[in-house]
C-alpha cells in the first residue's frame, strides 16, 4: 500500500439529472485534488440519484457509457482515482447499481452491487463477483451500503489482498448523528477483525421523492478507531491521511491481526 490521502464525500444528488450531477461532482473532485487528495469516494449513484421505481427508465445504456466516459475524462484530468455510483443499464435483465473505478490512466473497474436491499430487489439486478481493484501499491474493494451488512464479504476482500474498502452509501432516513452512530455499531468491527483501512459516506440532502440523506462520512483505520467523521446536512468533503506505517503495524502484531489464525474448515455448514 502506498501513503495515501482520500477524500470522502458527502453529496445531495438530484434524481434523473446526471449532467448536473457530474458537474457538482467535477468541481467537488476538483477541490479535492487542489488539496491534495489522491482518491475521491463518493456516495452510491451519485451520478444519477437514488431511484427506486423504473431505474431502468432513466436513459439508455449509451448514455450510462457516456458518463463513465466523463468520469474518466475527469480522473486523467486531475490525475487522481475517482469513485462515483451510476445506474447501468443492462440488455439482459434490470439495470445495475454500479460504482465506476476511474484512474488517471482510464477505466479501472465497474463494481456492480451483489447484495440489493430488499426494496431494491425489484428494479435491479444483483452483480455476481466480488473483485479488487489497484491503483499504484494500494489494492482496495468496494461495497455499497447495504453489503456493509455482510461480514463475509469484508472478510473474502481481505483474503484477497484488500488494504482498503470503500463503502459508498445511498442510506435515507434518520438524523446525521443517528446514521453515524448507527455505522460505527458495525463498520469499526469491518475495519478491526480484517485488519484494513475503511472508508464510507453518504448522499446527503432531500430528494424530489421524499428521501431525506443525513449526510455522514467515517475513516477508520485497520485497528477500527476513527480516523476522521462528519455528521451533518450539507455537502462536505471529509479528508483523512492513510499511512501504510498504521498497517504495518496491525498486520505484523501476532495479536492483533487475526486473518492468519482462521480456520475455514470449522466454518460449513453442517
Amino acid at each position: 500500500m502506498d501513503n495515501l490521502k482520500i477524500a470522502a464525500v458527502c453529496m445531495h444528488s438530484i434524481s434523473g439529472e446526471a449532467d448536473k450531477n457530474l458537474d457538482k461532482i467535477q468541481a467537488i473532485a476538483s477541490e479535492a485534488s487542489a488539496k491534495g487528495a489522491n482518491i475521491v469516494c463518493f456516495p452510491e449513484l451519485s451520478v444519477t440519484g437514488y431511484i427506486q421505481e423504473s431505474p431502468g427508465g432513466i436513459y439508455k445504456a449509451e448514455d450510462a457509457e457516456r458518463i463513465v466516459d466523463r468520469l474518466v475524462r475527469m480522473a486523467r484530468e486531475m490525475r487522481l482515482v475517482l469513485i462515483a455510483g451510476l445506474i447501468e443499464i443492462s440488455n439482459e435483465g434490470e439495470p445495475y447499481i454500479t460504482q465506476a473505478i476511474t484512474g488517471p490512466d482510464g477505466l479501472i473497474g465497474l463494481y456492480r452491487k451483489t447484495h440489493l436491499a430488499p426494496n431494491e430487489t425489484g428494479g435491479y439486478s444483483p452483480g455476481q463477483k466480488i473483485e479488487l481493484y489497484r491503483s499504484g501499491n494500494t489494492t482496495f474493494g468496494v461495497q455499497l451500503c447495504y453489503e456493509a451488512h455482510f461480514p463475509e464479504i469484508s472478510t473474502t476482500m481481505a483474503l484477497m489482498g484488500a488494504d482498503l474498502i470503500f463503502i459508498p452509501h445511498a442510506s435515507p432516513r434518520g438524523n446525521p448523528e443517528g446514521k453515524l452512530q448507527s455505522w460505527l455499531r458495525h463498520l469499526p468491527a469491518r475495519a478491526f477483525d480484517n485488519g484494513l483501512f475503511v472508508v464510507a459516506c453518504n448522499q446527503a440532502g432531500k430528494t424530489g421523492q421524499g428521501l431525506l440523506f443525513p449526510g455522514v462520512a467515517v475513516v477508520l483505520g485497520p485497528d477500527g478507531r476513527v480516523l476522521a467523521k462528519y455528521a451533518g446536512e450539507d455537502d462536505y468533503i471529509l479528508f483523512a491521511e492513510l499511512e501504510v506505517g498504521m498497517l504495518r503495524d496491525v498486520r505484523k502484531h501476532r495479536m492483533r491481526y487475526f486473518l492468519p489464525e482462521r480456520r475455514p474448515e470449522l466454518y460449513k455448514k453442517s
